[in-house]
């Protein structure tokens, strides 16, 4: 009889006991009487492939902390190296882009780039109509506006010293004007030595173009020549006195010369190229919602004014352009006027054409 109702209490207390761990009792983790917290979200990812120092890294904290995503930033220095890391990499190896507009059409057809869903960019609304349908991407099909500027000349004057704008700083032997620096890419070289003869920047007159190429060459030959250079190079040669003329991009030569007034930038006389520069993103990339939530942060107003202030570079974004101090959208080296937007060309895409400034590109750079 004892061992029977010992069996029974037995069989009793295990139905009990699972009987109530059916219906949750206890405690467990993340439940009440816990002290343990659930898990934490996973933090996202997105690599963003963009040129350098071209974007404020507290609005990319900011993106960080808001959407819990960690920003993996590689840079390059022209639209040609990114274009070849792009093909020679990876798929998937970058979320975002920025290329400048005449490299659309080449990286559409070569499929390097996707559409956009616009469904998750509603902030799209907020850009400037004018830079809403450009020739390049009707529609925006491809690509966001990000900010657009110019490419000129950063000088170092010397007390009581004063520069023509004008490209003869660059093509004139007989001047006194210290060491000078080209920018070393084909379009931008040729594209100033063709404003400078009076040519349009995107002829495809194979005259014109190969006399642009000597006038590079004679250049060069000039004993103050210092180098062909990328932007940030050559205005930081410019910065440390190594040099005084450099071809520079506008926002970047507009930041030194507030650090140094001896630091000008110039809008040459006989034009220069006006650029749009654009987020996209790459075929195969493996943040593509990321992505798009990255692209309606940078375009809501207050983002969009904190980059354009920080970088010196003019905003498409038309609600952000009223965030923007009065000071600066009046420096004519950030907003140029229209007398000296008169002369200026944004740079097309050439199709085989562009072979052609290629082909003597590499006679200038030749020894």
């Amino acid at each position: 009889m004892i061992i029977k109702n010992s069996i029974k209490v037995f069989c009793l207390a295990l139905l009990f006991a699972l009987a109530f761990a059916a219906c949750g009792g206890g405690e467990k983790e993340g439940g009440a009487g816990s002290d343990s917290k659930a898990p934490a979200p996973a933090v996202r990812e997105l690599s963003l492939f963009i040129w350098s120092e071209y974007i404020d890294l507290e609005v990319l904290d900011d993106f960080e902390k808001t959407h819990n995503v960690k920003v993996k930033m590689t840079n390059y220095e022209s639209n040609e190296e990114m274009i070849s890391a792009l093909k020679l990499g990876r798929q998937g190896a970058y979320d975002i882009i920025v290329p400048t507009t005449y490299f659309l059409p080449s990286l559409i057809n070569q499929n390097l780039i996707q559409p956009l869903n616009k469904s998750l960019l509603p902030n799209i609304e907020n850009l400037d109509p004018a830079f809403t349908n450009i020739d390049e991407d009707p529609g925006n099909k491809y690509c966001v506006p990000y900010q657009w500027g110019t490419s000129g000349l950063a000088v170092r004057a010397k007390p009581g010293q004063t520069y023509e704008p004008s490209f003869n700083l660059l093509f004139e032997p007989t001047m006194e004007k210290g060491n000078f620096i080209i920018f070393d890419t084909a379009r931008d070289a040729l594209g100033a030595a063709l404003k400078y003869l009076g040519y349009s920047a995107n002829t495809i007159d194979k005259d014109q173009i190969k006399e642009a190429g000597d006038l590079l060459i004679k250049a060069r030959e000039q004993p103050m020549f210092f180098s062909f250079s990328s932007g940030v190079d050559g205005l930081a040669n410019v910065i440390g006195n190594v040099a005084s003329i450099a071809q520079s991009y506008n926002g970047e030569a507009v930041k030194a010369a507030l650090e140094d007034p001896q630091i000008q930038y110039l809008i040459p006389k006989e034009g220069c190229e006006i650029w749009l520069d654009v987020f996209a993103i790459p075929t195969g990339a493996a943040n593509f919602e990321v992505a798009h939530e990255f692209l309606n942060f940078i375009l809501e107003p207050e983002n969009a004014a904190r980059l354009a202030i920080f970088s010196k570079y003019a905003t498409p974004n038309a609600k952000a352009l009223e965030l923007i101090p009065q000071e600066d959208r009046d420096n004519p080296g950030i907003y140029p006027p229209q007398e000296l937007r008169a002369n200026m060309e944004y740079y097309k895409d050439l199709g085989a054409n562009g072979l052609l400034y290629e082909e003597i590109w590499t006679l200038v750079k030749s020894d």
